[in-house]
């Protein structure tokens, strides 16, 4: 089992600055977006009643696959961090989806009144950030050495290679490198040693990590990809997953990611732009 106790405070951590994010990205037409406004700060107010919070998201969930276009044009993921644009956009919708996600009543009184994909989008990441703020409940506080992310264009490539040598789906890979790293932002090992942006214990990385590096982006992936495999991907995700790390939220949190991601062609950038850990 690669995954310890570190990796699920890091998991509540994107949870609260990610999740709502890929919600928001799945939006399609959205009410009140004739306007292209400048990015809100990410402290901006948010609404609080159902129907204003609602516009807002909408609206800021248009605004946000614009920019996002606009930085993937000219193959710009490739070559570094999002643009302002983009952060400032993902940071501030993933609070209101944050806020959603913590109130259920306003929740449910919000989400119905979004266009129909982002509705869909919105429950499933709200529900990965239920179950990764439950799994973690209790656990102490770590402090979290952080670097920069792998450009995600570089990241892309590095799952879709895993995908065709391994037959494990490049957006599993992807939602476990959010989930375990924030896309290798967290640099720190866990309290029992697991390492990298896949998160392995030594013994593990040993039996599947080819002969490489655990702290090398592209290495890490390959060995999730291997250990995914060996356990029964891409048959069954959900046993896969829980050899990963033997907990049903944690298998339900990465497979509703993984569901966005593979659906919603944006989702990832979305994801990628707003994660911290």
């Amino acid at each position: 089992m690669p995954v310890r106790p570190f990796a699920i405070v890091i998991a509540l951590a994107v949870a609260a600055g990610v999740a709502g994010l890929a919600g928001c990205g799945g939006g399609g037409s959205s009410a009140d977006t004739s306007a292209r406004a400048a990015p809100p700060p990410p402290s901006a107010t948010l609404p609080t009643t159902p129907r204003a919070l609602a516009g807002r998201l909408s609206a800021a969930d248009a605004e946000l696959r614009r920019a996002i276009h606009a930085w993937r044009a000219d193959g710009q993921p490739a070559k570094g961090a999002p643009p302002r644009e983009v952060t400032r956009r993902a940071l501030y919708v993933q609070r209101g989806l944050r806020q959603l996600s913590r109130r259920p009543g306003l929740r449910a009184a919000t989400i119905h009144r979004l266009p129909a994909r982002l509705t869909h989008e919105a429950r499933e990441l709200t529900a990965a950030m239920g179950d990764l703020r439950r799994l973690s409940a209790g656990w102490p506080a770590h402090r979290v050495r952080t670097g920069a992310a792998e450009p995600l264009g570089r990241l892309l490539a590095y799952y879709r290679a895993a995908q065709r040598r391994f037959a494990v789906g490049w957006h599993v890979l992807a939602a476990v490198n959010l989930v375990e790293s924030a896309f290798g932002r967290a640099r720190s090992d866990s309290v029992a040693g697991a390492r990298g942006p896949m998160q392995f214990m030594p013994s593990t990385w040993r039996t599947y990590g080819l002969g490489g590096d655990v702290r090398d982006p592209h290495d890490a992936i390959l060995g999730a990809a291997n250990l995914l495999r060996q356990a029964g991907a891409p048959g069954s995700y959900a046993r896969a997953l829980y050899a990963y790390n033997p907990s049903p939220l944690y298998v339900d949190a990465v497979r509703r990611y993984a569901r966005l991601i593979g659906g919603d062609g944006d989702a990832v950038f979305f994801l990628y732009a707003a994660s911290r850990p």
